[in-house]
């Protein structure tokens, strides 16, 4: 049984010294305990002004029969296998993710990295964009810079790291990425979170990308984390949120004991860990109009959407929760209450976080809330949400009742229990097996290296990602981890991101780790269910890549939504291409897109098994098929 708070912003909470979702320091308070059955004493701290952190109850730990924690082990021997981690054979792991030093004693080494889905080439094959960190000597000049990666699709299942020749090595202190053609020349852009100044790579058409983060006016200076583009105001052009994480300073470090956290002492159940979030300033939030000739304008303060809290921003993304046609915008809070602002469609927006059910969870808790999956997993056009959050707290499902209203249905969907004793990151909608009904993968990975040397707290710092299969009746059910396969790799997993990386109707999933190699976990269910993918184009008064647009698409007489979305999981961004399952339907019924600019058409779908291309105001365009160059 946990202690909270009030659930308001500013209200005292309880600081445990024994569980938690993030570290913290402890401010001047009063002391006290509980006698709990079989757990002995439970000691609490009332901390002074609002400080402490979002804690669930401490649970217990949970062991497999070889006595592995549940986080880095539970695996089976026979099972259903899903994915199987082929980023050694593609030729990933030639690169390597690097975040100061092992120990992580400062929380800027423990955030990130996110990875990015990207056509940059525009062959119709995705290429994947992982981004790295940095260390303290490097930012000092005393040692080379840790680069990030881009690596080219090269059609047969390997990929070729063309970083230098693209000039995308962005040598910063990296986070996160969100993939857009922001200028509308048919070109995919690319925005690369930092600490410091960030950058946008603009597509020049030729395999290569320019920065021109500091002309456009979006490079910032400070901690950015998510990242996500969206045309709010209906101009056709796409606008750049950039989420916030906390004002960091390295002369002047935030370490236990120190002066700048008013010599308090920051644990983790008894033990000395990094300082943050909670305690610490937050930085603000920017919302960027895009002015179409290349600059953008902060409105983020005009429109209210800045973050005054001082909240801990890490997931973001713009996505229409209330079926309008809008896009309204999501931000996921670490250890604070969520934001989620209405489009009131003439350029403003309304914030309805705590109205909607989305800044809290059911016990009206704030969480360590990570990454954001978008997606309808019952089936009827409701767009619902997914937070990855900390151990010792719940990942959770925010079920939408189709006006932007959410309700936290996470132990009744079979969500809960399971991910208590992980700290999610990246998470996604993906129907893996072309059921048509979506299933949930979230990539997870401690903060925490010293969770390694206490076993009996029942969790790991590499922890093994969880995929959980759609029911069809509003619950999931966990697929087991079989030995050898890529439910059973264990890593420092962060961002995760999902897409037909082989253009095989199969959903991938690609995760970027700390301190480690890639993982391509390439879908290898043995299903034989139809699918199709839509490849959006939009017209004049749209976003050229239809970044916005809502897909309704009936087939076996059921219907699924899709949306053309950019940002999202955890710091990072997906396949843009909308992908559906068909089960056993040969042939699609019906296909309703929602362009951004309002328009509405019905194009006919003359065979299943392909990926079409679709232009507003045009109809098909394009079609691409391997398996039918296979002979299939």
């Amino acid at each position: 049984m946990g202690l909270t708070g009030e659930a308001g912003p500013s209200a005292p909470r309880p600081v445990w010294a024994t569980a938690g979702m993030t570290s913290h320091f402890l401010l001047p308070a009063i002391g006290f305990c509980l006698m709990l059955a079989g757990s002995g004493p439970l000691c609490a701290q009332e901390a002074q002004h609002g400080t402490g952190m979002a804690a669930g109850e401490q649970h217990q730990a949970v062991f497999d029969q070889q006595h592995r924690v549940i986080t880095a082990g539970g695996f089976v021997k026979t099972g259903p296998v899903v994915f199987q981690d082929i980023a050694k054979a593609a030729g990933l792991t030639s690169w390597h993710h690097t975040s100061g030093t092992k120990d992580k004693p400062y929380i800027v080494e423990a955030k990130g990295p996110g990875v990015c889905l990207i056509d940059y080439d525009n062959d119709g094959w995705l290429d994947i964009y992982f981004v790295n960190g940095s260390t303290l000597d490097a930012m000092n000049g005393k040692a080379a810079a840790p680069h990030a990666a881009l690596f080219h699709n090269n059609h047969d299942g390997t990929f070729t790291d063309v970083t230098e020749k693209a000039g995308v090595a962005n040598d910063r202190w990296g986070y996160g990425c969100a993939v857009a053609d922001y200028d509308n020349d048919g070109w995919p852009d690319l925005y690369v979170t930092n600490y410091g100044k960030n950058r946008l790579y603009r597509n020049n058409h030729d395999g290569t990308f320019t920065d021109v983060a500091e002309k456009a006016g979006v490079d910032l200076g400070t901690w950015s984390t998510g990242a996500t583009f969206g045309d709010y105001d209906g101009d056709g052009r796409l606008d750049l949120f950039v989420a916030g994480y906390i004002a960091f300073d390295f002369v002047h470090p935030p370490v236990s004991g120190s002066r700048t956290v008013n010599y308090a002492n920051c644990q983790y159940r008894g033990v000395v860990t990094m300082c943050g979030p909670r305690g610490l300033p937050g930085e603000r939030d920017h919302l960027f109009h895009n002015n179409g000739d290349g600059t953008f304008t902060d409105v983020s303060e005009k429109l209210g959407v800045d973050n005054k809290n001082g909240y801990y921003g890490l997931g973001a993304l713009f996505a229409d929760v209330n079926n309008d046609g809008k896009p309204d915008l999501i931000v996921a809070n670490d250890s604070t209450p969520n934001y989620l602002y209405i489009n009131k469609g003439n350029g403003t927006f309304e914030d309805d976080s705590y109205l909607s059910g989305y800044a809290l969870n059911a016990d009206g808790r704030e969480a360590a809330n990570m990454g954001i999956a978008a997606g309808d997993y019952e089936n009827n056009g409701h767009l619902d949400l997914v937070n990855t959050t900390f151990a010792d707290d719940y990942d959770i499902v925010f079920n939408n009742d189709g006006k932007g209203n959410f309700t936290d249905v996470s132990y009744q969907s079979g969500v809960a229990a399971p991910t208590i004793p992980f700290v999610g990151f990246g998470d996604g909608f993906l129907d893996y097996d072309n059921d048509g009904w979506k299933d949930l993968f979230i990539a997870n990975g401690h903060v925490y290296p010293v969770v390694d040397e206490h076993p009996e707290w029942g969790t790991s710092y590499a922890e093994r990602p969880l995929l959980f299969h759609n029911m069809k009746n509003g619950k999931f059910e966990l697929v087991p981890a079989v030995e050898g396969t890529g439910l059973a790799v264990v890593t420092v997993g962060r961002g995760a991101a999902f897409g037909d990386l082989f253009n095989d109707g199969k959903i991938d999933v690609v995760m970027n780790n700390m301190d480690g190699v890639p993982v391509l976990e390439r879908n290898v269910n043995p299903d034989h269910h139809h699918w199709v993918e839509l490849k959006l184009v939009g017209g004049p008064k749209s976003p050229r890549d239809a970044v916005g647009a809502t897909v309704y698409l009936t087939a076996g007489g059921m219907r699924q939504r899709g949306d053309v979305l950019s940002g999202g999981s955890y710091l990072s961004s997906n396949d843009p291409r909308v992908h559906f399952g068909l089960g056993d339907a040969d042939h699609v019924e019906q296909v309703e897109i929602h362009w951004p600019d309002g328009v509405v058409e019905k194009p006919k779908l003359p065979a299943v098994d392909r990926i079409f291309t679709i232009e507003e105001g045009k109809g098909i365009t394009g079609t691409l098929c391997v398996t039918c160059k296979a002979g299939k």
